[in-house]
């Protein structure tokens, strides 16, 4: 029988309250507590809170405190990625970045997704996975839906709702995001 962690990873419907699972959001959110209360020139402590966290990256991420998010572990960095002030992951799912992406202020990526059914949805959730390519440019305040994945080389424009798969080499905006153009230059 699978654990509700391994249920949880597989996309299927589990329980957010077993208790491994709290622990798990417990240990992410003291680390992003500490790590949110260090100061500029604590570039040391920084970086060993952002080893333990993230699941790959930490040791090159480029990091705007205050950063949340809800595992930590399920967040796999690419080289160099830079979150900018007040980011937030919800990593039920795999969150996958690629190097050199770049995510603007207040930018929120969300895997956890909720049944309609509401005697279901007080009892289960489940997530779908976040794929993100190289060298992406995501404006502030973009909200980055479950399930999707982003080309790389793309930009989203600041405040864009993304509810679907973005090509890569494109220019994507708007609620919901949608292609604009290719980007040539």
């Amino acid at each position: 029988m699978p654990t509700e962690r391994e249920k949880m990873l597989a996309g299927s419907m589990y329980d957010p309250f077993d208790p491994e699972l709290v622990t798990a959001r417990d240990r992410a959110r003291d680390l992003c507590k500490a790590l949110n209360a260090t100061h500029e020139a604590q570039t040391d402590e920084r970086r060993r809170l952002l080893r333990e966290l993230f699941g790959a990256g930490g040791d090159t991420v480029w990091m705007q405190p205050p950063f949340y998010c809800d595992y930590g572990s399920n967040i796999t960095l690419g080289e160099r990625v830079f979150f900018n002030f007040n980011c937030l992951v919800l990593d039920v799912a795999e969150v996958r970045i690629g190097d050199y992406t770049l995510f603007g202020p207040s930018v929120q990526i969300y895997t956890a997704m909720h049944p309609m059914n509401a005697a279901e949805r007080r009892l289960h959730e489940y997530a779908e996975p976040i794929a993100i390519g190289s060298d992406v440019w995501v404006g502030g305040a973009a909200v980055i839906c479950p399930g999707v994945t982003i080309g790389s080389r793309s930009v989203i424009g600041a405040g864009s709702v993304v509810t679907r798969d973005v090509p890569e080499g494109v220019f994507a905006a708007g609620n919901p995001c949608r292609v604009i153009r290719e980007i040539t230059e």
